[in-house]
């Protein structure tokens, strides 16, 4: 319990990992590394901070004094390379820092790929606070917003967008999209808030971005003109951070692999959150999970692994979004084999999701404004317990009944 412990990247998985080593009483010296400095949460850069109703300060996970009372070290510094084999860091100052214990948390990176224009500098994307800050520069009325990828972030930063009075092109080459995290009839629903708010939403392939001037062109496949923009946001996905893995030579594959307690291919090395990739005990590989608990749960599993303690028991994985006053959650999964279920709302529209599997197990559930719904699935996943479709669907049966 004396060796030290260091944790590459600040953001919930990084910060979880720190904040439970100490409460699972480990004593070694615990060290944050990451090249923006104290630990702050990334899911209000699409919502609060382009709305400015929290200030950067305000998305900090703890207060600065939390670290001194918790001896939690954070430096600001960006890492170079790891030397597994001496366990040592190479820093961009020229410094080396000495580990015992490593843990990559270091999420991933906006994707851009090969689309020409979409690798210029000015393109904007959305992971840093700074990224957020240069974004929010162009929501302002007068302004036409192009976002390209009508994803999770992308519906996200649309809505803020029009609050504040700027023009959206949003552009996608799915019709309709989210369906699979949340089911047909929920996504059909969400994407029709776009139309409602203002959105001029096109279907279609961006296949280049173009400058002219102070505007941006798009050029969209099946459109006989470009899109004309005065900012451009990139929401095409996200890309694992392995190039510090790949300095260690540890295993990758779409992310860092790591089995069941978080560990990599390297002794002392755990890898946690957007970076990392589960790789069963029968070598296969399981999907990356690109969630805020996800990367909790894992950061409390690398935790218990560093310490020796028992770990932690985990369950169906679980995400949230916000857009035009209406509030998202999904738990689970709605690709699973079988078959759909909605329960609709006092109007009759679809609130909830739930896929059922053939056996009568539920797999997965979304919800439209209605937190509780997920709550009570996410026990009957958790418990495994058996669903009747017909009860699911009636909205006169309380959900909770029906964890019992």
């Amino acid at each position: 319990m004396s060796s030290s412990t260091t944790i590459l990247g600040g953001g919930i998985g990084g910060f979880t990992l720190a904040q439970e080593l100490r409460k699972l009483g480990y004593e070694g010296a615990v060290t944050i590394i990451d090249e923006h400095g104290l630990p702050y949460d990334r899911p209000p850069l699409s919502k609060e901070i382009l709305s400015g109703t929290k200030a950067p300060e305000e998305i900090q996970f703890v207060p600065e004094s939390w670290y001194s009372e918790n001896q939690v070290k954070v430096l600001q510094a960006k890492v170079e390379r790891i030397d597994a084999a001496a366990r040592t860091l190479l820093l961009d100052n020229g410094e080396e820092h000495t580990y015992d214990n490593l843990v990559l948390a270091t999420g991933g990176h906006a994707r851009r790929g090969d689309t020409p224009g979409f690798n210029d500098d000015s393109v904007i994307v959305l992971r840093t606070l700074a990224d957020a800050q240069r974004l929010s520069e162009n929501l302002v009325a007068g302004r036409t917003l192009g976002i390209i990828g009508a994803g999770l972030i992308g519906a996200e930063v649309a809505s803020v967008a029009r609050e504040r009075g700027a023009e959206v092109i949003l552009v996608d080459p799915a019709p309709v999209s989210l369906i699979p995290a949340v089911g047909e009839e929920i996504a059909q629903r969400l994407h029709d808030l776009h139309d409602a708010h203002g959105v001029h939403f096109i279907n279609g392939l961006t296949s280049a971005i173009r400058r002219e001037g102070e505007k941006y062109l798009l050029e969209i496949d099946g459109q006989d003109e470009t899109v004309e923009v005065d900012a451009v946001l990139l929401c095409i996905g996200l890309v694992p951070e392995e190039s510090l893995a790949a300095s260690a030579g540890l295993e990758r594959d779409g992310g860092v692999l790591v089995d069941a307690e978080q560990r990599t291919s390297a002794p002392g090395i755990w890898a946690v959150g957007d970076c990392a990739r589960r790789r069963n005990a029968d070598g296969s590989l399981e999907r990356r999970h690109e969630h805020w608990e996800s990367a909790m749960q894992e950061a409390k599993t690398a935790a218990a692994s560093i310490t020796g303690s028992p770990a932690p028991v985990g369950g169906a994985s679980w995400f949230w979004s916000d857009r035009y006053g209406v509030h998202l959650e999904g738990i689970g999964s709605m690709t699973a084999v079988g078959s759909t279920v909605i329960r609709p709302d006092e109007a009759g529209h679809p609130a909830v999701a739930f896929r059922v599997t053939p056996e009568g197990k539920l797999a997965g559930a979304a919800s439209y404004n209605d937190s509780m719904a997920v709550r009570a699935a996410r026990r009957i996943i958790d418990r495994e317990l058996d669903v009747d479709p017909a009860k699911l669907a009636d909205p006169t049966i309380p959900l909770k009944k029906l964890t019992r």
